[in-house]
């Protein structure tokens, strides 16, 4: 059976993706940019119910109060495809650096654009580097939020920390709070997998780090406060979901925190 909604699930999934990009186009075009966010955050939740009624999935998130006004970097452990989109309807107004080759793909690239994305050549140094910074800067002062994922890559759940030190750089550049998140996703929407999993987690928003601390000290805490939320959590969530297939690296991370 999870095999059939897993499969169901992913063509349901990518086919309300390519229809409701190609649908509401012109809403979405047509809309000033900041309003227009309207289009993906709806699409967003239309993939919420989706998995809530195809696969069973669901989830909460907690500390919403914990989310400040104005600029800030949303910093979320990533594990899964999920959480590339899934707390956008939370978000006023966010943006991404992203690699510059997305901005190329028909009408995803002209979405991206449209909502100034802050492309990136990764292989690029010096003054191009500068010029994303300086973007980004400009993008931050207009109030809006960079989401940035402090560990750069898909992690699985219970994975050692590798948490890398641009978000540091990025901290004391832009001189604006850091709201850590920890959840664990890629229990129920696994990396590099098919198979979707029937569940509950929670989404837990942390208090901001104000912006002033010394780089390395800023991120010793961000891994101190980000990983000590995700052993929590991941305990209560194996332990509310005892059917879910834990990787390795889950059933490693629990025996370390029960000796």
């Amino acid at each position: 059976m999870i095999i059939l909604r897993s499969i169901l699930f992913n063509l349901v999934f990518y086919t309300n993706l390519i229809v409701q990009m190609i649908v509401m186009t012109p809403v979405y075009f047509l809309l000033p940019r900041k309003a227009s966010w309207i289009v993906p955050k709806n699409w967003v939740r239309s993939n919420h119910w989706l998995m809530e009624k195809i696969v069973g999935t669901t989830f909460e998130i907690e500390g919403l109060g914990n989310i400040p006004k104005g600029s800030y970097i949303f910093a979320p452990k990533h594990q899964s495809f999920w959480d590339t989109y899934a707390l956008l309807p939370w978000l006023d107004d966010p943006f991404f650096i992203l690699k510059r080759e997305l901005t190329w793909i028909p009408l995803f690239g002209w979405y991206v654009i449209k909502q100034r994305m802050v492309p990136v050549n990764r292989a690029a140094r010096g003054k191009a580097m500068s010029e994303v910074m300086e973007r980004t800067k400009r993008e931050m002062a207009t109030g809006r939020q960079l989401i940035i994922y402090p560990e750069g890559t898909r992690r699985a759940p219970g994975a050692p920390p590798e948490y890398k030190y641009g978000i540091a750089r990025l901290y004391r550049d832009l001189q604006v709070p850091v709201v850590p998140i920890a959840m664990h996703p890629g229990l129920f929407w696994p990396r590099r997998k098919f198979l979707r999993f029937p569940g509950h987690f929670k989404v837990r928003v942390l208090p901001p780090i104000e912006p002033g601390m010394d780089p390395d000290a800023f991120l010793r805490k961000l891994v101190e406060v980000t990983e000590a939320a995700s052993d929590e959590l991941l305990v209560d969530t194996v332990r509310d979901n005892p059917h879910v297939p834990l990787p390795a690296t889950a059933k490693q991370r629990l025996r370390e925190l029960n000796s």
